[in-house]
Order: C-alpha cells, then sequence, then structure tokens
C-alpha cells in the first residue's frame, strides 16, 4: 500500500489520477469542461448549492470571480484522454483531499449518468508527489504542459485546449489557474515559452533520431 502523504498548508504537490483500467474519463469536449467546471466549483470552502442543480447564469459568474474561502490553488492542470493532472498549492486544513473528493464525485456521478454506467471512473486514490523546491516546482509545471505533445496529441503545446498552459503564455491569472508564482521564478511568459517549447524540440529531435534508427536497421 503507498505511503498517504500528510498535505501541509502553503504547500506544493502534483496531484494526478486515471481512468479505471486505463480507459477514457472523456469521450466528448463537453466532458473535459465538466470536470474544469467540477474543478472551478469546487475550490471553494463552503459552496452555496451543488454543481449538479447550478444553472448556467450561476457558473459564469462564478468562472469570473474569486473563491471567497479557497480550499487549494490550481498553478497548473492538463486533462488528457484518461487521465488528468493538476498542480495545487494547499490552502486550509485537508484542503487538496475534500477539493479533489468533491470533484471527482461530482463528474463521476455525471459521466455515470451521461453513458449509463455505473461503479468507480477513476483508479483508486488519486497519486501524489510533492514538490520539494522551486526547481522541480518549474520543472513539473513543464512536464504537465508538455503531457499532450509527447503523447502526439497536438503538436503544438499552445494548440492544445485542455491544459493552462494558454495562461502562462498570457500571463493570466484566472479561477482556474494561477501561473503568478512559476512565472516569477523564470521571469516572464516569453522565457517560460522558451523553457517549454525547447523541451519540446529536444523530445522531438530524440524521436526522430530513433525512427533513423528503426528505418537503417
Amino acid at each position: 500500500m503507498p505511503r498517504q502523504i500528510f498535505f501541509e498548508n502553503q504547500k506544493y504537490y502534483h496531484i494526478y489520477n486515471r481512468g479505471v483500467a486505463k480507459q477514457k474519463i472523456f469521450s466528448d469536449p463537453r466532458d473535459y469542461k465538466r470536470l474544469l467546471t467540477a474543478f472551478g466549483f469546487y475550490l471553494e470552502q463552503s459552496p452555496k448549492t451543488r454543481l449538479s442543480i447550478a444553472d448556467e447564469k450561476e457558473l459564469k459568474i462564478l468562472n469570473l470571480t474569486a473563491p471567497k474561502k479557497p480550499l487549494v490553488e490550481i498553478l497548473a492542470y492538463c486533462l488528457m484522454p484518461n487521465h488528468f493532472h493538476l498542480l495545487l498549492k494547499q490552502l486550509k486544513n485537508e484542503g487538496i483531499s475534500i477539493f479533489i473528493r468533491r470533484s471527482i464525485d461530482s463528474y463521476t456521478k455525471y459521466f455515470n449518468t451521461k453513458y449509463n454506467r455505473v461503479g468507480p471512473l477513476f483508479q483508486g486514490r488519486f497519486k501524489t508527489v510533492a514538490v520539494e523546491n522551486d526547481e522541480q516546482l518549474l520543472h513539473l509545471s513543464r512536464y504537465i504542459h508538455l503531457n499532450p505533445f509527447t503523447s502526439k496529441l497536438t503538436n503544438s503545446v499552445a494548440d492544445y485546449e485542455w491544459s493552462s498552459y494558454q495562461f502562462y503564455l498570457e500571463n493570466n491569472t484566472v479561477r482556474l489557474c494561477h501561473p503568478k508564482f512559476i512565472l516569477d521564478l523564470i521571469n516572464s511568459s516569453k522565457n517560460y515559452a522558451e523553457f517549454v517549447n525547447d523541451y519540446a524540440e529536444y523530445i522531438q529531435s530524440i524521436e526522430e533520431f530513433n525512427n533513423l534508427l528503426i528505418d537503417a536497421e
């Protein structure tokens, strides 16, 4: 049994999980939007209602406002067809555990109802990596944003719709993403884009080299 991490306030953590038996957890764009909506909704320590009964007007207002008493702060995220990544800062006691449980429970109920299925959608308890220093935080954010590129879901990191990378390029803090701390570590959005793209080019060059070796055999 994996060691359970005690989450400390004001500390950073990489949180991730995937679908049961590696199955897809998103089947169309509305599913991706629903989980992002759940993440935004359940940032609040004491939401006034449940996401399942909130109307469109309430959700639009919510997306434009900061939570009054947030459980966590989201620094980066990426949703992939069969898993997700979050880079979180815990703000309240047990904030990460509460936030993930509420978000995942809400999304699972939505998904099971929509696709007429029963049972868990995700593979057990979410996985956690505690961030030890700023350098690790910076590299984790790049790893998260490069996931769609390394998995060949996109040819350009900036074109992938279901990650927080665009907020980094625009240096834009919104309810769902706070890139400022990481951008301050590297001084600017431009430097961050170069930091990500240089590694993407490196990955691509290694792959092309390996392909040449295969072709020469």
